[in-house]
This record gives C-alpha cells, sequence and structure tokens, in this order.
C-alpha cells in the first residue's frame, strides 16, 4: 500500500457539506497522516444561498476552497495540494484552478495544486446550475492546463440504467437522462459514467461505488471505495 506525501484537501459535492465527508478522511488516514487531510468547511448554505441563489454556489464555494488552500500553505509551507473533489464540487474546482474571471471572481493559487481527482463529477450535463460551469471549463481549458495540473476523473459503472428494468434500473435512468439526455447508461446510480469523461484527463471506471455519500451504501467515501481509487494520489499516478 503506497502512503502519500502531499497534503489532501476534499471538497463536498453539490447540496452535500463537510461533515458528510469524515468516513472518506479517515479511510485515507489508512495511507497518510490524519493531520494531512482537510475536508474544505462547505455548508449545505453554500450551495443554496440566502436568500437562494444558486447560481451563485460556484463563487461562494471557490472562496472556501481559497482559504482551505491559505490555511494549508500556512501548516505545510511550499508543498503541494491534492485536490480530491466529489460530484459537482470537481467543477468548481476546475473552475477555481483555470485562474479565468467567473462571474466576476478570479483566485490565483492553482500553484499550490498539484494534481485534481474528481469522484462522479459530471463534465458534460443539461442540468441549468451545473452547466454554467460545465460550459465555462469547455471555453477555457487547454491541453497546458493539463501539463501544470494533473486530472484524474473517478466514475463508477455499477448501476445500468434501463425503463425495462426494476426499480433501481427505472431511478438510474431518470437521473442519467436528466444528466446526459440517454437514460440507457451506466453509472454510479446518479451520474452515467459517460458524462464524467473529460478529454486531456486521465478517465478512470471503477466497478463498485455509489454516489450519494448516505448511510449503509458504497459510496466512493466508504473504506471499499476509497480503495478503488486512492492509488491515484500518488504522485506518478500509478495505482497502488
Amino acid at each position: 500500500m503506497s502512503t502519500f506525501r502531499g497534503p489532501v484537501l476534499i471538497v463536498p459535492g453539490v447540496l452535500f457539506w463537510d461533515s458528510l465527508y469524515e468516513g472518506m478522511r479517515l479511510a485515507l488516514a489508512g495511507r497518510m497522516p490524519l493531520e494531512r487531510i482537510e475536508i474544505a468547511p462547505v455548508g449545505f448554505g453554500d450551495w443554496v444561498g440566502f436568500p437562494p441563489s444558486p447560481e451563485r454556489s460556484t463563487n461562494r464555494v471557490m472562496k472556501v476552497i481559497d482559504r482551505s488552500l491559505e490555511r494549508l500553505e500556512e501548516r505545510f509551507p511550499g508543498e503541494q495540494v491534492t485536490i480530491v473533489a466529489h460530484s459537482g464540487g470537481g467543477t468548481v474546482a476546475m473552475v477555481y484552478l483555470l485562474e479565468k474571471p467567473f462571474q466576476g471572481e478570479v483566485y490565483h493559487r492553482a500553484r499550490q495544486v498539484s494534481r485534481l481527482v474528481t469522484l462522479g463529477t459530471p463534465f458534460h450535463t443539461h442540468e441549468q446550475y451545473a452547466k454554467l460551469k460545465t460550459d465555462f471549463i469547455e471555453r477555457h481549458l487547454t491541453p497546458e492546463f493539463f501539463r501544470r495540473i494533473p486530472v484524474v476523473s473517478v466514475v463508477s459503472d455499477k448501476y445500468r440504467g434501463s425503463m425495462q428494468g426494476g426499480f433501481t434500473e427505472k431511478m438510474c435512468h431518470m437521473f442519467y437522462r436528466s444528466t446526459w439526455g440517454d437514460g440507457d447508461a451506466s453509472g454510479d446510480g446518479i451520474v452515467p459514467a459517460e458524462s464524467c469523461r473529460l478529454q486531456g484527463a486521465r478517465n478512470v471506471l471503477i466497478p463498485d461505488a455509489e454516489h450519494l455519500p448516505t448511510p449503509h451504501t458504497r459510496w466512493y467515501g466508504t473504506p471499499e471505495g476509497v480503495a478503488q481509487w486512492a492509488g491515484w494520489l500518488d504522485d506518478d499516478g500509478s495505482v497502488a
């Protein structure tokens, strides 16, 4: 089993909050010191806003990422950070790292980041607010970006969507269709795997993980889920 040298910052997914990721943090602690793993303190309110303004959620969460990276720089001067981002948190992290103005705001700490690992992050979507991010990424992403910051896009293909199947297959079909436009696809129960494919990134398909960080599921943040992707945190990208 590999151990990892650099600090790790976990970024929650859309409508999820930091405490849901403590299990992921503890699972990663089997491979590196716990104190080197931080969860960005994102709350439900950051995604929704008050009064509700979901179109500004990316800006609010980017601010949290920036503060978190600043704290890690103070704690571990000169060390580069690996960002592990779940679901829509992955597109927020990508927008942040592109260092281009997004709805009037831009940050400049990308030099502090060595790698981005996304978990069930759709880079292609029809959903209104997610599309604000994915369209921005498509406009600004260049091959040069991946030379500076390698990206590993991880997704599970555990569940097949089908309107001719049972309850689970029908539900997956509905979720996949709302994201991808085609419900007859395979994915992690919420996000179809094909929507996570990003040209220029290392695209990794894992067999047995679910999307939602809920109790009694084998999602990306359980020990069993983490074991399937944690090797991609290694400096050379090799699987542990």
